[in-house]
């Protein structure tokens, strides 16, 4: 894990040193371990480090090949690279490290551009070799990867801020990416983000830029969601994906020269993990929960789910409860850490536990992405159950934040325009090579909206402090699998009803049947107090005003009755507009 930046120029200057340290400095708590640059003409490359798998010298990046003067940044891990290491050297490969890294630069020496097909795991990663810069990203998107276009070159960063502090970038707000961000509570599909001039690769793709400044983009993934040839019982689908999930547990434990622990959030997903571990017997399997303050509406803790896994597992415990004026205190710093606008409450939560947790480990486990794959989430039996209208109508009343009517009346004219969101949306679940509307709907989900939402979350809040999360669920061999299930063994039982199944004698009987939890943080979710004070400040700041991002009226009516707006998921409206506002104060 680390953090990546690079730049290419087309205009016969050369890449400046300063350019670049300014970059790394943006990246440094992604990378605190080690800092390096590399510069070969046109190009120079720089890299912070995270010191997980070969801690030696030897795995410092940019790692360069002395025979062909390729030159590697590389942010992530691969699980596989162990087989890979060892096929490469059968071809007469020879390495001079121990680590993942160097399997990239030679598996691209070896096999060029598809080599991203042998890769197993999170990455995000750049090749300069002599005249063309390559760049990848892993199949659902864990690690990202920004670029900007600016005069006369081209510039890369794991995220927005360093192309920022890079300067030369339009920072004017992107009207369809708005659009997006609103509708799909904070959602915004690649290659898009709320700044023009700011762009992200796609999951599952590649980009190749070569001295002339053209750029060309190939995917090399995509997801299926249809029923095999040869049909499978219910056993047997179950017993296939309790198989998959256990060797994806496996990789993300065995593939770390460090400690690894889990995120225990007292849900089915993390309680999940615990068990698997402990059935491969992890020694020492350490556990780590955090809770808030409780609201009347809404528990502000967990720790009556986590505490029993945890008790019946043995592991070493370490729990969180965070006072609400520490949450309020901590607030904008956990903003200024989001690389885009995050509405959903938890990436506070996260960015606070993330804190405690990497004071005693580098490596952690967590159960995102279980949701989307197995369906866990309430609205997916609803869109189900509901057979009126096209894919798009039946998706939109039981997701999107707001309709297109609703958000010209929130934001001013200069941003109003078509149906963006609906017509990204239409265009994703007509893809072909899916059975059933239920099949649709989890395949763009796990493809499209977890990346730039509950994945990006965790990235951001974890390399805030240094520490590497690791997603299980998001393994793609299982991912490919759980979407050629059929949906009714995923939306039964209130959902997930194949990973109930599994988890049935593993887990606490409790933890499995309570009803579909979320991460709680109900101060930002029921909005009052000391909060809305907070957000009052925000919105009627000199800053927001002269903006004019938000019709006045609708600012207005939210900040009236707070706690009577919500979207359809439950967010809260009023921290929806007071996020983006705040977050792009502090990314001017």
């Amino acid at each position: 894990m680390c953090g990546i930046a690079g730049e290419l120029r087309f205009d016969n200057k050369a890449p400046d040193a300063e350019v670049m340290a300014r970059m790394l400095a943006k990246l440094a708590r992604r990378g605190p371990d080690a800092e390096g640059q590399h510069r070969h003409g046109p190009a120079r490359l720089g890299h912070r480090r995270l010191a997980i798998i070969d801690l030696s010298e030897r795995s410092r990046q940019p790692m360069v090949d002395a025979a062909t003067g390729t030159a590697l940044v590389f942010n992530g891990t691969l699980y596989n690279y162990p087989e890979l290491r060892a096929e490469l050297i059968g071809r007469g490969h020879v390495f001079h490290s121990d680590g993942d890294t160097e399997v990239i630069l030679r598996a691209w020496l070896e096999w060029g551009e598809t080599c991203v097909e042998r890769l197993h795991g999170m990455f995000a990663f750049a090749i300069w070799n002599r005249d063309t810069l390559f760049l990848a990203r892993d199949r659902l998107g864990i690690k990202p990867l920004y670029y900007s276009e600016t005069l006369g070159c081209f510039r890369f960063a794991s995220t927005p801020q360093a192309l920022l502090a890079a300067g030369g970038v339009d920072t004017g707000i992107d009207a369809v990416a708005l659009h997006h961000l609103f509708t799909l509570h904070a959602v915004v599909p690649a290659p898009r983000t709320i700044y023009n001039g700011i762009r992200k690769l796609a999951p599952g793709t590649t980009l190749t830029v070569n001295a002339r400044g053209e750029l060309a983009h190939r995917s090399y993934w995509s997801l299926k969601a249809q029923r095999p040839a040869v049909a499978k019982t219910d056993a047997e689908w179950t017993e296939a994906i309790h198989e998959s999930l256990r060797q994806a547990v496996r990789k993300r434990i065995e593939i770390a020269d460090v400690k690894v622990g889990v995120l225990l959030s007292g849900g089915l997903d993390s309680s999940l993990l615990v068990a698997l571990l402990a059935e491969q017997g992890v020694p020492d399997l350490m556990t780590f929960s955090v809770g808030f303050e409780d609201q009347p509406e809404e528990r502000g803790n967990e720790f009556e789910y986590s505490d029993p896994v945890a008790a019946m597992y043995g592991t070493r415990h370490h729990k969180y409860l965070i006072p609400n004026s520490e949450v309020l205190r901590r607030l904008p710093e956990a903003v200024g850490q989001m690389s885009e606008p995050m509405f959903a409450q938890d990436a506070v939560a996260f960015y606070l536990l993330a804190e405690q947790v990497s004071r005693t480990v580098k490596v952690v486990q967590s159960g995102q992405g279980a949701d989307e794959v197995f369906g866990g989430y309430f609205w997916y039996p609803r869109m189900a159950a509901d057979t009126q209208g096209s894919a798009l109508e039946r998706f939109r009343r039981h997701y999107f934040d707001r309709d297109h009517d609703e958000f010209l009346e929130m934001v001013g004219p200069a941003f109003h325009g078509p149906d963006y969101t609906g017509e990204l949306i239409a265009a994703h679940l007509a893809e072909p090579f899916a059975d059933e509307f239920i099949d649709q709907v989890l395949r763009m989900d796990t493809t499209m909206l977890i990346t730039d939402d509950p994945v990006k979350r965790v990235d951001n809040m974890t390399m805030a402090w240094g520490l590497e999360a690791r997603v299980p669920f998001l393994d793609h061999q299982l991912v490919e699998l759980a979407a050629s299930m059929p949906p009714r063994l995923k939306l039964a039982s209130e959902g997930k009803h194949v990973l109930k199944a599994i988890a049935r004698g593993l887990v606490p009987d409790a933890v499995i049947d309570r009803k579909k939890g979320y991460f709680p943080m109900p101060a930002l979710k029921f909005v009052r107090g000391d909060f809305l004070e907070f957000m009052q400040d925000i919105l009627n700041s000199q800053a927001c005003r002269e903006r004019g991002l938000y019709q006045r009226a609708y600012v207005d009516t939210l900040l009236a009755a707070p706690e009577r707006h919500h979207t359809r998921i439950q967010g809260s409206k009023l921290w929806h507009l007071a996020l983006l506002e705040y977050w792009l104060q502090n990314n001017a």
